[in-house]
């Protein structure tokens, strides 16, 4: 699980019992310290995300630094991309170890070694260590943590408070594109990438700012979501019970384990009792067997846990409206990352630099993607309305502006189009709140973790791919071609499961009728 015991808790008891007693309303869901939650994520996303979206000018200077091809120098910002999201799943380890708040420190740490020893390297190859797979495992360790915490805080406005947190996404790419063109104009990209370093170690006061919620505050949030969940049932509900039904991490042998560790280390705390009398330079060695002993008894219930839940009876992947939604990731993410890698260079081929140092076609993006995230959000929201729709709807958008990208020829055309895709791609506020309704809150964590895991391939390789398309054709057109055909196909597979994971119980209803 993404969560520890101190993150969530794992005995949620009897539903019955617990509405059988009034509730009064935690401060922490939905306001009070849940708007920190919020603050750090935004600021995370501004770091972290809107760094790699602001990438395309470093690839511009490593281009003419290093003298390779396109393709190639492509998988240092995709590296970075990519790996940022794969890692999602086996974070999942140190955040049942650690909790979200130490694995986000240790991440941001982690990230701005990778960008400051990225300064030093001194060919390409160099930078596929330092920046691709240091700093972007850094980068993973905030990252999920950041999207986990505000899920758990927010109940009511799980949408907008998502959408509030990561439209520092368009924020960062917006500020950090003119910071490191000032920074590599002035001095240099090898010194833009240290002081960047610098910069990042903000993360560990993100990091700092997630303070877990106890068992008892994301108990009274489960009661919570259940009533609303009777009054207003969402369009995927189906989904979320097929998950329950299969099975989830059992109570019964939670408590065998519990009760198992608690006996070993009593008996531990009992030989250290007898040790005080016997002596007292034997306390040292009881107490770093104790140690050991809570650690291993930790690391094992982590794992257990997280083997569990991506390969154990309860696994996900039973659910095909999700398996659907994986290979939909699959194919989304590079449509979106391809332009910011590319563009510059686009820019620079059409002869509009001119107009583009004036209001670069990124910073369009940017921009417009935060208005984006924020008011589908606030649609979402709205009772009469399914998530579910709005996110089609916004994927449609986007991969028709994908297609048409390459027919604008002019600076206003091109920034048409890139505002489109900016506004449109704001449905990545709304991934977290569609797979939460596919697999319920209990396993958002998990489950956010695969999505972005795929999310993180496509972005592996989205890039590198148009740079090789155009190392063969001198153009960028059929790369966007080709990503915009494979984005479609995705699309198509969640335009399909939904509609047989609903025929299914009707034909076994007709057939029990005919018996």
């Amino acid at each position: 699980m993404y969560a520890s015991r101190e993150d969530i808790g794992y005995d949620f008891g009897d539903d019955s019992k617990v509405r059988s007693k009034p509730i009064k309303p935690n401060p922490n869901i939905d306001g009070g310290w849940a708007w920190m939650i919020v603050l750090s994520s935004f600021l995370v996303h501004i770091l972290i995300m809107g760094s790699q979206m602001a990438l395309g000018i470093l690839n511009m200077e490593w281009l003419e630094e290093f003298n390779q091809s396109r393709g190639l120098t492509a998988w240092v910002s995709s590296l970075s991309m990519g790996i940022t999201l794969i890692v999602g799943p086996f974070i999942g380890l140190f955040i049942s170890m650690c909790g979200c708040r130490t694995t986000a420190i240790i991440g941001g740490i982690l990230n701005a070694l990778g960008w400051i020893l990225s300064a030093y390297t001194s060919n390409v190859h160099y930078l596929f260590l330092t920046f691709g797979v240091t700093a972007g495992i850094g980068s993973g360790m905030v990252y999920l943590p950041a999207v986990v915490m505000v899920g758990q805080y927010f109940q009511k406005r799980r949408a907008l408070a998502q959408g509030l947190s990561t439209t520092g996404t368009g924020f960062g790419a917006f500020l950090m594109t003119a910071l490191l063109k000032y920074l590599c104009t002035e001095f240099g990209w090898r010194n833009a990438m240290f002081i960047q370093g610098a910069i990042s170690l903000n993360l560990c006061v993100c990091g700092a700012l997630m303070r877990p919620l106890s068992p008892k505050d994301l108990r009274e949030k489960y009661v919570v979501r259940s009533d609303s969940e009777e009054n207003r049932p969402k369009a995927l509900s189906h989904s979320t019970e097929t998950i329950k039904s299969n099975g989830v991490l059992g109570e019964e042998p939670e408590k065998k384990e519990e009760a198992a560790n608690e006996e070993v280390l009593g008996s531990v705390q009992h030989v250290e009792i007898g040790g005080k009398s016997a002596s007292g330079r034997s306390m040292y060695g009881l107490r770093l067997f104790k140690t050991v002993s809570q650690l291993t008894v930790t690391v094992r219930k982590g794992f257990a846990l997280w083997y569990s839940s991506y390969f154990g009876a309860a696994s996900l992947f039973t659910n095909r409206v999700f398996v659907a939604f994986i290979i939909w990731a699959l194919f989304a993410y590079s449509s979106f990352v391809i332009p910011f890698i590319h563009l510059p260079e686009i820019v620079k081929q059409y002869n509009l630099s001119r107009q583009d140092n004036v209001f670069p076609l990124t910073s369009i993006i940017a921009i417009v993607h935060i208005f984006g995230k924020v008011i589908l959000g606030i649609i979402s929201d709205l009772p009469c309305i399914s998530t579910w729709n709005v996110f089609l709807m916004a994927n449609f958008t986007l991969v028709t502006c994908i297609l048409t990208l390459p027919l604008m020829q002019t600076y206003i055309g091109l920034a048409v189009v890139c505002a489109l895709i900016g506004f449109s791609s704001g449905y990545f506020s709304l991934m977290p709140v569609v797979t939460e309704d596919l697999v319920g809150t209990k396993h958002l964590a998990n489950a956010y973790g695969i999505i972005i895991c795929a999310n993180g391939i496509s972005a592996l390789f989205g890039p590198p791919f148009a740079g090789w398309i155009y190392d063969i054709t001198e153009k960028y057109d059929f790369s966007f071609y080709i990503a915009g055909l494979l984005y479609m196909v995705g699309i198509i597979f969640l335009l399909i499961q939904p509609c047989i994971q609903k025929k299914q119980p009707r034909e076994k209803s007709t057939e029990e009728a005919q018996v």
